[in-house]
């Protein structure tokens, strides 16, 4: 919609469930967690995966998400000529600071309806980080508070783990 001038290009919205919704805006602590995500997750997945950083991913026609980071299966197009859909999507991660209800009522059961394996919940506040595994009607099977951030694992990347205990500094 934005590319036809339905939505102006620099909206902060997502499609959910076929609504357009208006994306909070990022702070500061926020965009530093985000960053910091990005460079840890790029070196501990190396060519294993792509990093997608604030970009939309297609789980139906009436929903595209705007995760804070995802990993991707690998793609020759780095997804130029079409969106990650979602058997291409690894991991959601969702950095909220100011949305966590939102994030853990609204956006954990659309990523687990649409069978994204994985899903982080970073709480920014709490200084925690909830994962959400398994997905199995419309929900996640497993769900933890991970209580070691020094080596935190990735499910979809076998051998994978990622030292996290700095993010919230």
């Amino acid at each position: 919609m934005g590319e036809n001038g339905t939505l102006a290009p620099d909206a902060r919205v997502e499609l959910i469930d076929g609504e357009i919704i208006d994306m909070t805006p990022i702070g500061t602590r926020h965009q530093g967690i985000v960053l910091k995500l990005n460079r840890l997750l790029g070196r501990a997945v190396g060519d294993r995966a792509i990093v997608g950083v604030q970009s939309p991913i297609e789980l139906s026609d009436r929903s595209e998400p705007e995760p804070d980071l995802t990993l991707l299966r690998p793609r020759d197009d780095f997804y130029m000529h079409a969106l990650p859909l979602t058997s291409e999507v690894m991991l959601a991660i969702e950095v909220a600071d100011s949305t966590l209800p939102y994030d853990r009522n609204v956006k954990r059961p659309l990523y687990a309806r649409h069978g994204v394996p994985e899903y982080w919940l970073i709480d920014v506040n709490g200084g925690r980080i909830l994962t959400f595994r398994k997905p199995r009607d419309g929900r996640y099977a497993d769900e933890s508070t991970v209580s070691d951030l020094r080596s935190v694992a990735i499910g979809a990347l076998e051998g994978v783990q990622i030292d996290l205990s700095g993010l919230f500094e």
